[in-house]
């Protein structure tokens, strides 16, 4: 089974349903978590703005880990930063890092038109990298 998991997460409704999949699929193969977030940042004229504040993006994380520990699941937090839109590429940069065996994330559930204009990061995930990726709605 997934030895090692990556679990990217945001701030969405589909955060809470992820979690649980990725604490099931690690406490099957005794596996280890690595829960992700990124602080999007836009780019405008005097740098990088933050979409979010720190506190915000390490709360979400912080809390993601204590319940997969309170599970009896070994997890780890990262909080990084991303270009606004460029998350996909630095999630499966994460997943090589890590050398999981599988990325578990959320879809927020976007229209296939909106999905198709748009893209999603988990679409843009998929098509990246050479691992499995489990979509959780």
């Amino acid at each position: 089974m997934y030895e090692r998991l990556l679990v990217p997460i945001d701030h969405s409704e589909s955060t809470e349903h992820v979690l649980a999949a990725a604490r099931e699929l690690a406490a099957m193969s005794k596996g280890e978590v690595w829960v992700m977030h990124l602080r999007e940042r836009e780019v405008m004229r005097g740098g990088a703005i933050p979409t979010e504040s720190d506190q915000e993006a390490e709360a979400g994380v912080e809390a993601a880990v204590k319940m997969l520990t309170d599970a009896g699941i070994t997890a780890h937090g990262v909080v990084d930063d991303a270009i606004f839109g460029h998350a996909a590429r630095y999630i499966v940069e994460a997943a090589n890092e890590h050398d999981v065996g599988v990325i578990v994330m959320g879809s927020r559930g976007r229209s296939d038109l909106a999905g198709l204009v748009l893209g999603s990061t988990a679409h843009k995930v998929i098509h990246l990298t050479h691992r499995p990726v489990l979509v959780v709605r």
